[in-house]
């Protein structure tokens, strides 16, 4: 495939893993699995296609709302994510992120995210971060906190500077954002870093997700004017 533009950063709003079970008459925790299933290929592909970062909303603040059966299937899928993949990404050159907050995780979560950055860490590849334990708003307020608690000048905040207080500001601002299931809305999604994203929604389930759809969406952003204003 030969677009002239590939978007640098795509961010993925991963919609729709109940809803896809419910369609096949499956409990939704098999929707979960398909969609685990569905994250790392697209990882892999993003990867082979020239992709520099992929980042993806797995788990926001706003998820601890569900039932607490749903909740403990979803911790111990991301256990078993760990166990399952980090390894071969290890062994592929990705880089592995984690976006969000420790608090509130167990000590087995928490350390299955930073044992994933740890092996990783020198990893050149394509950046995967996973926003988990997340949300746009409380993102800006602990960058907020952590300026405070710097005593950083009134005269020397800016926009850079506060870039530079976000989860992992190496991460660079999102070109396209990406929304499965039909909905169009951030959900609380990197609000800072995709303030000037090109969005592209998807009437598809998450679970539906493949290499089909990510080339008409780079074929997409191959054709948007990104004029940041101007």
């Amino acid at each position: 495939m030969s677009q002239k533009t590939i978007p640098k950063h795509i961010g993925i709003i991963m919609d729709g893993n109940r809803r896809w079970a419910k369609k096949h008459g499956y409990p939704s925790i098999r929707g979960h699995q398909q969609g685990l299933d569905t994250l790392v290929e697209t990882v892999e592909i993003a990867h082979q296609k020239g992709i520099k970062y992929i980042t993806v909303y797995a788990f926001s603040t706003e998820n601890w709302k569900r039932t607490p059966k749903e909740l403990n299937f979803l911790m111990n899928l991301t256990l078993k994510a760990f166990e399952k993949h980090i390894s071969r990404m290890h062994e592929q050159n990705v880089k592995f992120l984690m976006m969000g907050s420790f608090e509130g995780l167990s000590e087995k979560i928490a350390a299955g995210f930073k044992n994933a950055e740890t092996l990783t860490k020198n990893n050149t590849g394509i950046v995967f971060s996973v926003c988990f334990n997340y949300g746009g708003q409380q993102e800006i307020v602990d960058a907020v906190k952590n300026i405070i608690s710097d005593k950083v000048n009134n005269s020397d905040i800016d926009v850079h500077k506060i870039n530079n207080y976000l989860y992992h500001p190496e991460v660079p601002d999102i070109d396209l954002v990406l929304r499965t299931s039909g909905e169009m809305r951030l959900s609380n999604f990197m609000l800072w870093r995709s303030a000037y994203s090109e969005f592209i929604f998807f009437d598809i389930l998450w679970p539906d997700f493949n290499e089909s759809y990510l080339d008409m969406a780079i074929k997409e952003y191959d054709k948007r004017q990104r004029r940041y204003g101007g």
